[in-house]
């Protein structure tokens, strides 16, 4: 099954030295090596662009957008902006709020049958609610 990545496991693996990572997230950039290698790996524009921003140094800007122009880019289309609108409205009818982008990368996995590989908590909260099938290396 392919594999949406999300921003902090990206970040986890490219913005961050091997050396200073925990054990846990070692773990975490092994899986993320392994969907690599086994072309499992999907990526989507919104995660490309959280991940490019914030970098101070041109240099730091160039060498992650170049790492990452090795992974094609998943197009979105109109009907995933609708749904994630959907997913978005269905989760605040069960008290649970969440970004635009997140509700985008729900919806692009659940429209193609994808999991999701991320470390971030609100989807656990996402799951709940929608059919979210979660990556987990752990």
């Amino acid at each position: 099954m392919l594999v949406l990545v999300d921003t902090p496991v990206w970040s986890l693996a490219l913005r961050r030295r091997e050396a200073d990572l925990d054990p846990r997230e070692r773990l975490l950039t092994a899986g993320l090596r392994e969907l690599i290698e086994d072309g499992r790996v999907q990526l989507v524009g919104p995660v490309r662009q959280e991940l490019l921003s914030g970098l101070r140094e041109e240099s730091s800007f160039r060498k992650l957008r170049d790492q990452l122009r090795a992974f094609e880019q998943v197009p979105l289309d109109v009907a995933d902006y609708e749904e994630a609108a959907q997913l978005n409205n269905q989760c605040r009818t069960h008290g649970i709020a969440g970004s635009a982008i997140d509700f985008l990368i729900c919806s692009a996995a659940l429209r193609r049958n994808w999991q999701i590989f991320t470390t971030d908590r609100d989807f656990t909260h996402y799951a709940a609610v929608l059919p979210l099938k979660l990556y987990s290396v752990l």
